[in-house]
């Protein structure tokens, strides 16, 4: 696949359902963190069990326009989205404690979990389209 293809009428599906999911999840994933104290990787986690519910039947239907009937494929939607909030979230973490290490811990964690939503979300795209929903012909 052309890296070219890749940003094609799906990519704009799937930035469209990541801004709607987004601002459900992340709302709730900020909430949780600033307003009830709970600790950065559950709030974190709470906006992509949230999110990802919502997401794989959008981006299932409405995005990849996936017909396909398969347990295996939940299984694959799954396994995407955790290796990718891991490893997104994982980074962003490690990467801005070092660049920010004299900042405030909230400041830390705040950044890191903006941007562990921007490394998730190029990771989880590419994990969708070309494992979980790719074209079956």
């Amino acid at each position: 696949m052309k890296i070219v293809s890749i940003f094609d009428k799906k990519f704009l599906k799937f930035i469209l359902v990541g801004i709607i999911n987004t601002l459900i999840g992340s709302g709730l994933m900020f909430l949780l963190y600033n307003c009830f104290g709970i600790s950065y990787w559950v709030s974190s986690a709470a906006n992509y069990v949230i999110g990802g519910i919502f997401s794989y039947f959008l981006n299932k239907y409405f995005t990849f326009q996936n017909k396909q009937k398969s347990f295996f494929q939940i299984i694959l939607f799954i396994l995407n989205l955790l290796i990718c909030y891991l490893l997104a979230y994982f980074i962003a973490k490690k990467m801005v404690y070092y660049l920010l290490q004299n900042q405030p811990l909230k400041i830390r964690d705040n950044i890191s979990l903006f941007a562990g939503m921007l490394f998730y979300t190029a990771l989880n795209y590419l994990g969708q389209r070309l494992i979980v929903f790719k074209f079956k012909k």
